[in-house]
């Protein structure tokens, strides 16, 4: 049976509906943390993620915030997960090699994005969501997680930098900023 959260719902579009993650949404978003893990392992990331990361309380903090989504197919099932946060990202004051694009403006990050592997167009769907809330996103992966940084080029996100996490991992850092319908590169 299908969940109704009709004053969640935040965008719908032919494929996908995007609402604010409820706690009741927990398990499910474990579920797609743990299944993406996989799909890392499978694809040749085998660092990003270890397991029992992100750990559980992030993601209820993310929750509780108002800063974690699902995204659900045309059947109400949860497919995908995602965070949208608001600047200042601490990790992201310091770029090493490289430098933001618009350093100085209000940005918006994507963290801990999830997706069932069987599903498609999922990144496309959050990018269109969330770029319908902001001109201005960052977003950091692995080096090891060549699919995301195929999917944020393919996206036209361009590639800025590296950043270094609170444990010291590096990550890859992209931004894409839209001034008037016009993107801004590097």
């Amino acid at each position: 049976m299908r969940r109704m959260y009709q004053k969640y719902v935040l965008l719908f579009n032919m494929n996908y509906t995007i609402r604010k993650s409820l706690i009741e949404d927990l398990a499910d978003i474990l579920c797609l943390r743990d299944e993406a893990r996989e799909y890392m392992r499978e694809n040749g990331n085998l660092h990003q993620w270890p397991v029992g990361y992100p750990p559980e309380d992030t993601f209820i903090s993310d929750i509780e915030s108002g800063n974690s989504y699902i995204v659900e197919n045309s059947n109400g099932i949860p497919v995908g997960t995602f965070a949208f946060l608001p600047c200042p990202e601490p990790t992201y004051q310091t770029i090493y090699k490289g430098k933001w694009l618009a350093e100085d403006l209000p940005y918006y990050v994507i963290h801990r994005i999830a997706s069932k592997s069987s599903e498609h167009g999922i990144m496309e769907a959050v990018l269109e969501f969330c770029f319908s809330k902001t001109d201005n996103i960052r977003i950091d992966t692995h080096d090891d997680n060549k699919t995301m940084q195929h999917i944020l080029l393919k996206n036209g996100f361009t590639y800025c930098g590296i950043i270094y996490l609170k444990n010291g991992d590096e990550r890859l850092a992209y931004q894409k900023v839209i001034n008037n319908g016009q993107q801004v590169h590097l």
